[in-house]
């Protein structure tokens, strides 16, 4: 069930943060969610995207220390 927020700041800060996400290619980012008094509280920051470059890297850094954790395990398991 989809149920639309209250989001709790100024109309002029609302604005500010459209206007940047939309002009600027900016994307709002959770930082930090926590509770206070039963209310979700959450910090938004902004930030820009990835490049496609960086995407790429990012993935390959990832499959790399994958393989390498795959790796230490099958020696691992060999050595028992």
């Amino acid at each position: 069930s989809k149920r639309s927020r209250k989001l709790l700041l100024h109309r002029e800060e609302i604005r500010r943060l459209v206007g940047k996400t939309a002009e600027r290619g900016l994307t709002l980012i959770p930082l930090k969610i926590y509770f206070t008094r039963g209310l979700a509280k959450m910090e938004l920051g902004l930030g820009r995207g990835k490049r496609q470059f960086e995407k790429r890297q990012a993935l390959a850094e990832r499959e790399h220390r994958r393989e390498m954790e795959r790796s230490f395990a099958d020696r691992s398991a060999h050595r028992r």
